[in-house]
């Protein structure tokens, strides 16, 4: 079997910080498969656009290029049947879908503007210069500004997860008993804030944070055992 990864990384090749490719790599591991990481940065777009992409993830099986983290999971789920199932179902990939739009808005929409700004520190010059420039001329704003009231933003963050909560008062993980791609979608916004940032998301009695630790330790700690913060 032959996969491959391209990943995003910073200054440190075997310090992986995309939220969307920490989906993928969890994913990957649930269904027991292992990927070469093709470490990508940020001014390197020229090596994934023969695949068809501009950003990663980008999974190659067999040097066929699968692109965006959802197409992945869906991929793996279709192409290797045999191993465990990502979403339990179509139901379950139903509500995935869901999730993944809630991940994008709300946790990775939610953490970026509490971390950005430390976000060039993991970079080399030519890529942190690219990030800057081209976040500031999306928000019209420095980072620094962007990120002044994280202090205070992090206090409706922390509200906003209220609904994770919940569900923790009845089941270990979003997918229940054991973690299934719905978990894996909202605990790579969190990988990525430990893996780049020093600032405290979660307060340690948060369920939300119980619940990031057990899959910190899943798949043998993979994704502790990945360089990152103690936040």
């Amino acid at each position: 079997m032959s996969l491959k990864l391209y990943e995003l990384v910073g200054t440190d090749a075997s310090r992986p910080f995309s939220p969307f490719c920490w989906r993928t790599r969890m994913a990957l591991a649930h269904k027991g498969l292992s990927a070469e990481s093709l470490p990508w940065r940020f001014t390197e777009k020229s090596t994934i656009a023969p695949h068809g992409s501009e950003k990663v993830p980008v999974l190659l099986h067999h040097d066929k290029p699968v692109v965006d983290s959802w197409t992945i999971a869906n991929y793996l789920e279709d192409e290797f049947p045999d191993r465990p199932s990502l979403f339990g179902g179509e139901g379950g990939r139903a509500m995935a879908r869901m999730i993944n739009a809630w991940g994008d808005i709300a946790i990775v929409g939610g953490i970026f503007p509490l971390i950005i700004a430390d976000i060039p520190n993991n970079l080399g010059e030519p890529d942190a210069t690219y990030f800057r420039q081209s976040r500031e001329a999306r928000f019209g704003k420095p980072l620094e500004e962007i990120m002044a009231n994280r202090d205070s933003g992090v206090v409706a963050f922390r509200k906003s997860l209220e609904v994770l909560r919940q569900t923790f008062k009845t089941q270990p993980f979003i997918g229940g008993r054991a973690p299934d791609y719905a978990d894996y979608i909202v605990f790579g916004g969190f990988q990525w804030a430990r893996v780049v940032s020093p600032f405290k998301l979660l307060e340690a009695d948060d369920p939300v944070y119980a619940w990031r630790g057990r899959l910190l330790d899943a798949f043998d700690g993979m994704a502790r055992k990945s360089p990152g913060h103690p936040v």
